[in-house]
């Protein structure tokens, strides 16, 4: 193994593994801390729902356009330099939003805030690079926990904010959790000693971006627009001409942003589609249970008539499991193998989605069942990038990293949707509130998708790794 470029390895190791946490909490608390302020914001700005929904998918569209292309510079240029213009960038994004005058300037703000998702993958290549191979299932763990437990601090810390202060005050936080972040980066993060080859593959990444925009435009305006209407089928058959087209570019070019050998190699295939999955049945969870808790008791028991702080508190249990659950995917490895933190972690949340689909009329219910949900996402969060750097060459680690993130976004994006279309249908001719019975539907839902999970996990592991990615670990090199 290279040394690091400092005088003291074990302190360096140390630093770059508490800056990515912190910069990744930073990354994670803001994607989430909006949602329970949207009525609020709607309110204040003087907008439409419709439009107060575009602070949500503003942030998701530019997320997933700009990660895998940012995760590339970061391969061939250097990650820590990449995480610098990064969170820069997210910084300017955070003081924007926090000074926007109208629904226009905070939509603007949230496209760039939208580069910060690449933190993620580019935070999984510098400790792929960083970090003594035995150290790295514990810290991929803890860095992917921290995204989930940081998602789920961000509905509490939203709800706390929107009770008692302003919300220009959590574009304050997100500012100042980016210069601190930044600051970090530049103290503890060494230069990265391996590149990849090659130059930046822009028709890749130009259709990439249009491919992914028109599909998940289509996902976000469908219920607005009508499912069945000719914006939303156009714009799902572009987007699967310019993917498809994509591919065929792809397959010509020696420095291809998207690898199609490596995207349809079926372990990284399924690593992907679990990614997915993932991500849709999370937002079942993440709409769902804050929005039965604030509802006020109905006859048929939804309902706790809760504050936004307190439906957010509800969560908290299940997102305190994640971070130890992820951290424990490196044991859990070398005890049974790698194929069990993916589909153990798909089983838990199974577990506990069909507890609380079965019982969730008490608070109780949605601490304890919830817990045992996010114990299972900690598990899949920590596995999912153990199974990427088994897979890809170190040079790749970035690029790869971020299309996992994309079809998790994907997949976030197809679970909320999903949520609001079963809400939507099941209040129709309601004079006011949810039905349970849409309640539990979307609970049973979740547990289908985690059932799906836990049975495409194992062939998520090669039977061998490759010798490119072998050799490229940081101990050879």
């Amino acid at each position: 193994m290279t040394a690091s470029p400092t005088t003291d390895p074990a302190a360096n190791v140390t630093g770059v593994m508490v800056t990515l946490v912190t910069a990744v909490f930073g990354y994670s608390l803001m994607q989430t801390v909006v949602v329970p302020t949207l009525g609020l914001l709607t309110r204040e700005l003087e907008t439409t729902r419709t439009w107060s929904a575009w602070i949500l998918s503003a942030f998701l569209l530019s997320s997933a356009v700009l990660t895998p292309l940012l995760g590339r510079l970061g391969d061939l240029y250097g990650k820590r330099q990449v995480m610098i213009g990064v969170l820069v960038a997210y910084a300017a994004g955070m003081a924007g939003a926090a000074m926007a005058q109208n629904i226009g300037q905070l939509i603007a703000a949230r496209v760039v805030q939208g580069a910060a998702l690449a933190v993620v993958p580019l935070s999984m290549a510098i400790l792929r690079e960083a970090l003594p191979r035995e150290r790295l299932p514990f810290a991929m763990g803890l860095v992917s926990g921290v995204v989930g437990a940081g998602a789920g601090f961000g509905l509490v810390v939203g709800g706390l904010m929107a009770d008692h202060l302003s919300w220009r005050y959590l574009f304050v936080l997100g500012a100042l959790l980016a210069v601190v972040s930044l600051l970090m980066v530049t103290r503890w993060v060494p230069a990265s000693r391996h590149t990849a080859s090659g130059g930046l593959d822009l028709p890749g990444a130009a259709l990439l971006a249009a491919g992914l925009v028109a599909v998940l435009l289509a996902l976000t305006q469908g219920p607005s627009w009508g499912w069945t209407s000719g914006w939303v089928l156009g714009l799902f058959a572009l987007g699967v001409l310019l993917l498809g087209g994509l591919m065929v570019v792809e397959r010509a070019r020696k420095d291809a942003l998207i690898d199609v050998g490596e995207l349809t190699d079926p372990p990284m295939l399924v690593t992907h589609a679990a990614a997915l999955l993932f991500g849709a049945g999370s937002y079942f969870f993440y709409l769902t249970m804050p929005l039965f808790a604030q509802q006020q008791p109905g006859a048929d028991g939804a309902g706790f008539g809760t504050s936004v702080t307190v439906a957010g508190l509800l969560l908290l249990p299940g997102m305190l499991a994640i971070i130890p659950a992820g951290m424990a995917v490196g044991r859990i490895t070398s005890v049974l193998g790698p194929r069990w933190p993916l589909a153990g972690g798909f089983l838990l949340f199974t577990t506990g989605a069909v507890l609380i689909a079965m019982a969730h009329t008490a608070r109780w219910e949605h601490l304890v069942f919830y817990g045992i949900v996010g114990a299972g996402s900690g598990l899949v969060m920590g596995a999912l990038p153990k199974l990427i750097a088994d897979i890809v060459p170190l040079t790749r680690t970035g690029t790869a990293n971020g299309i996992n993130n994309i079809s998790r976004t994907v997949g976030s994006v197809i679970g909320s949707q999903l949520a609001a279309a079963v809400i939507v249908s099941s209040t129709s001719g309601r004079a006011v509130g949810v039905p349970d019975s849409a309640f539990t539907t979307l609970f049973w839902l979740s547990a289908a998708v985690a059932v799906i999970g836990a049975a495409i996990s194992p062939f998520a592991v090669r039977r061998k790794a490759p010798a490119a990615a072998v050799s490229a670990t940081p101990q050879d090199a």
